[in-house]
């Protein structure tokens, strides 16, 4: 098949796209397939060269996640394309393939604004459609569904910053808390606030990435993240830090955190979680496949904090390593979930 695999963006998770592209790519080229390997913004100038030609069976360079969040400022500024989100060539190039392979995070990669366009071009993709990209996407109406669902998430107050920070946010939510940015991902713009003093500095590290943010009541325990694909819950892994939390450089620098998979919690609480993780799924209408974190707290009770309908497929990624526990190996992942979009 000739198929498109779409990375890059304007998300602060760019970096992590581009390098879970270049794998995937890779990947579907030792599966036997043509890919062509294309930066949602940036695009491509095709010159004398035909379509066809820009589908290639040799490997792609290898990208490498940084700590640091891209300037995507100066990436606008370099490239000459502005403000438009979708570079020269995108839509001929994912018309003209069998399928496309979204291996975006973050804006409209994961909002549900480039599953819509695609839809309206009749182009078939990898992952959830619009509308679950968007209820996943922003953690306010996620929310708002799982508990619609009887599905248990920490206690939360959306925050529009262009009108203040009430004054009673930080009081009916209470300290510890956790301040993020209402539709980011990769953990960019999240904050451990335990008090008065730490939450104007959070409120302004989340207020660089949106205008949207997301107070919320932290949980103490033990992380988890469950997969769910093709309608099967995958094997779940427990997320042990070093040190800090699971923020950006700790989900993508090797070595800095320990991820036990499958994760010592008990049979009873395995089948809790996989049948509320299959709930929530459902509740936000997702399709194909996805990930959700969860909190086991001291007393047993399981706290959903989010989904991920576009995981990373980095090296230190955790959708593999749950796929590698029932007989999927990376190739046959990334082939697998071009099979359910067809």
């Amino acid at each position: 098949m000739n198929i498109v695999v779409l990375m890059g963006g304007l998300s602060p998770e760019r970096d992590v796209s581009l390098t879970s592209g270049s794998l995937i790519a890779n990947a579907l080229i030792r599966r036997g397939h043509r890919v062509c390997l294309l930066d949602v913004y940036l695009g491509m100038q095709l010159g004398q060269k035909g379509m066809d030609e820009c589908f290639l069976t040799e490997p792609y360079p290898a990208h490498s996640v940084s700590e640091q969040v891209p300037d995507l400022e100066a990436i606008k500024a370099a490239s000459g394309n502005g403000e438009a989100k979708i570079g020269a060539n995108v839509i001929p190039l994912c018309k003209y393939a069998d399928v496309v392979f979204m291996a975006l995070h973050g804006d409209m990669g994961e909002n549900g604004q480039l599953q819509a366009t695609l839809d309206s071009f009749g182009i078939r993709y990898t992952g959830s459609g619009y509308v679950g990209s968007l209820l996943a996407m922003d953690k306010d109406l996620a929310k708002k569904m799982l508990v619609g669902a009887g599905v248990p998430t920490p206690t939360w107050v959306l925050v529009d910053l262009a009108h203040g920070v009430p004054e009673e946010v930080p009081a009916h939510i209470g300290y510890p808390c956790v301040v993020k940015p209402c539709s980011g991902g990769s953990s960019v713009g999240v904050s451990m606030v335990d008090d008065a003093g730490q939450f104007a500095d959070a409120m302004q590290a989340a207020a660089k990435y949106e205008r949207y943010v997301l107070v919320e009541q932290r949980i103490a325990g033990r992380e988890l993240t469950v997969g769910i694909l093709a309608g099967e819950v995958l094997p779940a892994i427990e997320i042990i830090p070093r040190e800090g939390f699971y923020d950006y450089a700790n989900k993508y620098q090797g070595g800095k955190t320990e991820e036990i998979c499958p994760a010592p919690i008990g049979e009873s609480t395995r089948v809790q979680v996989g049948e509320l993780t299959l709930r929530a799924f459902d509740a936000l209408r997702l399709s194909g496949y996805a990930r959700f974190d969860w909190m086991l707290d001291e007393a047993g009770g399981l706290w959903c904090l989010e989904a991920n309908t576009l995981p990373g497929m980095t090296p230190t990624s955790l959708l593999p390593q749950m796929a590698a526990q029932i007989g999927l190996d990376y190739d046959s992942l990334c082939e697998r979930l071009v099979q359910l979009a067809l």
